[in-house]
């Protein structure tokens, strides 16, 4: 990389969550949610979930994040799942970001696994 201020200063939570997000609505991802891990897990801040309306489109919205991850902030994603393309899951540090089918996403329900009592935590992003 040749700005070595990415590597020294990667970006805060929320500055990353903000282009996460920006990324997989580029790429025609659907109902894209977030859910506030803060205070909840050590693993991460956000998670991200989102899906795609088939296994290539999974695939292309998780590649197309990890490489602008990689050239905007200079940070290499841990990726699994792209071989089948069902559900992929990107580990950006502070952003946990899941890429699902429709179908494998209302199998696993990790919103519901994820949100706290009732609704609070879990947002769909809404416009500015």
């Amino acid at each position: 990389m040749t700005d070595a201020a990415h590597s020294e200063h990667p970006p805060g939570s929320e500055a990353l969550l903000a282009r996460i997000i920006a990324s997989v609505e580029d790429d025609k991802a659907e109902a894209v949610v977030q859910i506030d891990l803060r205070g909840r897990s050590d693993m991460a801040d956000y998670m991200v979930i989102c899906s795609g309306r088939s296994t290539r489109q999974v695939v292309t919205i998780a590649e197309k994040l990890g490489d602008r991850l990689k050239h905007e902030f200079g940070m290499v994603c841990k990726t699994e799942g792209k071989e089948t393309g069902d559900w992929v899951l990107l580990d950006a540090g502070d952003v946990i970001v899941h890429v699902f089918r429709p179908e494998v996403r209302e199998f696993y329900d990790l919103e519901k696994m994820w949100q706290p009592g009732g609704h609070m935590g879990i947002g769909v992003r809404e416009e500015d």
